[in-house]
């Protein structure tokens, strides 16, 4: 086995273990239904909504990954935000009434960041989660990412491998001055505008303007605007792209190459997603003073930095790991016992004892005849949110039952593969408000959660995880 093979072969076998399976999806369905019923008791918060928003919408968080909450107060049917006073008013008495209901640990109110959040883990599955107040922004941005994720279903497979990574070599929390996983994100699609043939476009011709600047008026109209907007454009897209039959471990392998002297290019140049290039900083007027180790310039809330935690100390510490994981990647005979520990945490590495898959040919792997993938996710961010508005979970019987059609199906979990087709200006559309049948129809449809020829992975519970949710009827 030649040494792409290898790492294809343990790229897949790390996606089987991270990718969320369904009691994952309906775990943290209970933790919503959970604070929304903290909410609701709330004299202070009467009216608002609970809304998911981050990883878990756009579709790119693993079976770990934490929960990002946005509490939404009735403003009636405008956009409207919370001055940061109050937010910091709130959330402290969301936090007392948590402590109050119990089932949460480790809660930490942090007032003075730029987003007040506060801090609480689960004890379903122990599964943090970050609230917010009126996090709209937080919640568009999310779905943009998950429209990015049906353009090529690659791109989603290499953002968890690239968070797993980073995880296991230490920068992906921006507490200790390295990249919080947006900024990863973010990285990835940097990485798929600058390969070649692109993967993805500027985001500039998906979305012209700064998308933020938009969400004014009526939420619903602004919404529909901007998915309309970025529908047309992604169809353009799509139709006249020449197709990238990279596979995913030379998508691996030239990600880790491409910011291998991140640090240098740092000091003069930034991270331009919007335009799909580096640009220079003292080019960039609205990147000016130049006061941060790295800039990522956030393509949807330009001009702000979506890297600013990162310190100069750190930025050589990612370099390193960049560096250190490139001369392992292409080195003479490559195994998985040498592979795994640059690639993954002792979590993850736990279950991927699969033997290797041996691969025909090092840029073919199991994406097969290398079409472009059609990728289906579990649920669009759409969906989701008109669920949670529309029904609230229970935990009886009925409702359960209801909650586990609302899940992928295990059956399915496959990658569709389609030759290309000729150019067509239509995708489907980016529907606001469907009805709870469509949302079920479109779940209970195929989810890439595996690819052809490997075996599911059997839910396991880790040790020292905290529960995982049962029915009533299933406790002991």
């Amino acid at each position: 086995m030649n040494s792409y093979s290898q790492v294809e072969s343990t790229l897949k076998e790390i996606l089987e273990v991270i990718k969320p399976l369904r009691e994952d999806w309906v775990t943290r369905f209970k933790i919503i239904d959970e604070l929304r019923e903290v909410v609701q008791s709330m004299e202070s918060l009467r009216g608002a909504t609970v809304e998911p928003f981050g990883s878990f919408v756009s579709n790119l968080f693993t079976r770990w990954g934490d929960l990002d909450i946005s509490i939404e107060l009735p403003y009636g049917s405008y956009v409207s935000y919370a001055g940061k006073k109050r937010k910091q008013t709130l959330l402290g008495e969301l936090l007392r009434a948590l402590r109050q209901k119990g089932g949460w640990q480790r809660l930490q109110f942090i007032g003075h960041a730029r987003v007040p959040i506060l801090k609480i883990v689960s004890n379903w599955q122990n599964i943090s989660c970050d609230i917010s107040i009126d996090n709209l922004q937080g919640q568009i941005k999310s779905k943009l990412l998950f429209w990015l994720n049906e353009i090529d279903g690659r791109f989603r497979d290499m953002v968890l491998l690239v968070k797993e990574w980073a995880k296991a070599n230490g920068i992906n929390n921006p507490k200790t001055g390295t990249f919080n996983s947006y900024s990863l994100s973010l990285l990835v699609i940097f990485h798929f505008q600058t390969c070649v043939p692109a993967i993805l476009p500027p985001l500039k011709q998906i979305y012209r303007a700064n998308l933020v600047d938009d969400l004014t008026g009526v939420r619903a109209d602004a919404e529909r605007r901007i998915a309309q907007v970025c529908s047309s454009n992604i169809a353009r897209f799509r139709s006249s792209r020449t197709v990238n039959r990279s596979s995913l471990s030379e998508l691996f392998i030239s990600f880790i190459a491409e910011f291998s002297d991140i640090n240098l290019k740092a000091s003069e140049m930034g991270i331009c997603t919007f335009t799909g290039q580096w640009e220079y900083i003292t080019s960039n007027t609205r990147w000016l003073p130049r006061t941060y180790a790295i800039f990522v310039e956030d393509p949807f809330e330009q001009p702000e930095n979506a890297a600013r935690a990162v310190s100069q100390k750190q930025l050589i510490k990612i370099a390193e790991a960049f560096q250190t994981t490139r001369r392992i990647l292409i080195s003479a005979n490559l195994t998985q016992s040498t592979l795994l520990p640059a690639l993954v945490g002792p979590q993850t590495s736990r279950f991927t004892v699969k033997p290797a898959v041996s691969y025909s040919s090092h840029n073919g792997g199991q994406y097969l005849n290398m079409h472009p993938q059609v990728h289906r996710a579990v649920c669009s961010p759409f969906q989701m949110q008109h669920q949670y508005r529309s029904a609230r979970p229970s935990t009886s019987q009925t409702q359960y039952h209801q909650a586990q059609k609302m899940m992928p199906s295990t059956s399915k979990m496959q990658y569709q593969y389609q030759k290309p087709t000729r150019p067509r200006h239509q995708v489907q559309k980016l529907t606001l408000t469907p009805s709870v049948s469509q949302v079920q129809h479109h779940v209970q449809r195929a989810r890439p959660e595996s690819y052809p020829g490997t075996a599911q992975r059997p839910f396991q519970v880790h040790q020292n995880q905290g529960q995982r949710w049962k029915p009533r009827y299933e406790r002991s």
